[in-house]
């Protein structure tokens, strides 16, 4: 039985995944991973990162910005965080907002940089990140799944129930791929997370 020219027709407009409405989810999709790992970036796992404290908010020059619009952050080793004010004149706000953080230490400020020395994780910690860990990669899930419930919702309106049907399937098998790199990356930070 040889495929008829329908067959072929369906076979190219959405074997390639062209439909506007799978691409939007994969689009969306994709958004939300990122915003998964950028929260992921700012748990802290015991090792001295940047972007824990890159988007502490501090008050400057009589509006509200990132720490990383105002200073300088460098990472001098494993467990410390140098931030440098460019203006010496908001470290003391600088030092405010890096308080607020709740990082389990105490900014140093020497009045021209603040030294952040993280504290080693305890054992308690470590188990309060993973459960925080899991509750984001769960946000994440469910983001996921209101994308594919909207997009769903969409192509059920189509009339040829071909296409309605390799939609669908194109659909349940993108949203497979997303919750599966929101599983692989929940995995590797759980790890990260444990790794004393």
């Amino acid at each position: 039985m040889y495929p008829t020219k329908h067959d072929y027709t369906l076979l190219t407009t959405h074997s390639n995944m062209s439909d506007p409405r799978i691409q939007k989810f994969n689009t969306e999709a994709d958004k939300i991973i990122s915003h998964l790992h950028s929260e992921f970036a700012k748990l802290q796992t015991g090792r001295a990162n940047a972007a824990l404290v890159e988007d502490a908010m501090v008050d400057a020059y009589g509006q509200t910005q990132p720490l990383k619009a105002v200073a300088g952050i460098t990472i001098e080793d494993a467990r410390s965080i140098v931030v440098q004010p460019w203006d010496r004149s908001v470290i003391g706000n600088i030092e405010k907002a890096l308080t607020l953080l709740d990082l389990g230490t105490t900014p140093v400020n020497d009045g021209v940089v603040l030294r952040l020395n993280l504290p080693p994780m305890t054992e308690e910690r470590r188990e309060q990140m993973k459960k925080l860990v899991g509750k984001i990669a769960e946000e994440a899930r469910i983001s996921i799944r209101q994308q594919r419930q909207e997009v769903h919702d969409d192509v059920k309106g189509e009339s040829d129930e071909d296409v309605k049907y390799t939609l669908i399937e194109e659909l349940d098998k993108a949203t497979k791929a997303a919750n599966d790199k929101v599983e692989e990356s929940m995995k590797k930070k759980e790890e990260e997370v444990m790794t004393v």
